[in-house]
């Protein structure tokens, strides 16, 4: 066994040995064969690639599939960045946009809000916002404004896009503004374009509810609700907010002015209705009333007094 083992290993040595040696002299051929510059050998060698290219075809095809799919995963793998990139450029325009956004909305207040010099002709004067007091019992803000540019309770406050509440309690540098959504906020309103009138009630919450509807049945979620003016607690006209309704169909007021940045705000100097300090100006005109007339003691009663001796009796 071993022996014919050796016998093969001694045959197949020279074997090897042989083929590669044929296999050396064919490829050195072929290689002269083209690089021999004859019209007659060009010919041949047109003949052979006629004959063998065509029929080498299947064993081609395993190696040009593997080149395209390589290629695919190029072009993949390029694509799959280009994504990426795009998913990066996108974020950064989303935030790009929010920033604008944000943007023009602060110059929007501030083009609404830009008479901020303290001028007693102005028809509002301008504030900054620099502390809120807000608590769940009670939500006010505070601005850098008071007694000293003019300020009065009562006056209205917005924010440059809709209605922010009210001012109440004024100091020499300060005063105090009650949101909308304060508990004892009551607002007078009218809801457009119905005109019904109703009224704001603050619960603390950034969607106060609407009562006192003179016909809810008129009234749809989006109408516009601005100051009605009655009872003089603000002028005529000013933008609250939107009619909107809850899961359980109350209507509620989604508010015009931008609660979560409350930065600048503009009180309203309110001239229109003058102000009563003193009891008489209750007094209507049409000329003063006429005096009451003067009363008089009456003589007591009693018998007359006795004359004097001496004096004559009237008779």
């Amino acid at each position: 066994m071993a022996k014919d083992r050796k016998q093969t290993e001694d045959y197949a040595g020279p074997l090897k040995r042989l083929l590669l040696g044929v296999l050396i002299v064919c490829l050195l051929g072929l290689f002269l064969l083209w690089r021999i510059d004859s019209p007659r050998v060009e010919r041949f060698r047109a003949a052979v690639i006629d004959k063998v290219v065509p029929n080498l075809d299947w064993a081609m095809a395993p190696v040009t599939g593997t080149v395209n799919l390589f290629r695919d995963f190029q072009s993949y793998q390029r694509i799959y960045q280009q994504n990426q990139e795009l998913r990066r450029e996108l974020q950064r325009m989303q935030s790009w946009k929010e920033a604008a956004l944000q943007l023009e909305q602060e110059n929007a207040r501030l083009l609404d809000l830009n008479n901020v010099r303290l001028d007693p002709r102005l028809t509002y004067v301008t504030g900054v916002v620099s502390a809120d007091s807000g608590s769940p019992f009670r939500q006010s803000v505070l601005l850098n404004v008071g007694a000293r540019d003019g300020i009065v309770d009562g006056w209205a406050a917005m924010d440059g896009l809709g209605l922010v509440g009210r001012i109440s309690g004024v100091g020499n540098n300060s005063a105090r503004v009650i949101l909308l959504t304060d508990t004892s906020s009551r607002i007078p309103v009218t809801v457009q374009p119905s005109g019904q009138r109703a009224l704001i009630l603050g619960d603390n919450t950034v969607a106060p509810p609407i009562d006192f509807l003179e016909d809810a049945g008129k009234v749809r979620p989006g109408d516009r609700v601005i100051t009605s003016g009655d009872g003089g607690v603000f002028p005529a006209g000013l933008l609250v907010g939107r009619v909107a309704a809850d899961p359980g169909g109350r209507l509620r007021l989604r508010l015009a002015a931008d609660y979560e940045r409350l930065e600048f705000l503009r009180v309203l100097r309110d001239h229109a209705s003058p102000r009563i300090d003193t009891p008489g100006d209750l007094i209507a005109p049409g000329g003063p009333p006429a005096p009451p007339a003067e009363v008089r003691p009456e003589a007591s009663a009693g018998p007359p007094e006795a004359p004097e001796p001496g004096e004559p009796v009237d008779g």
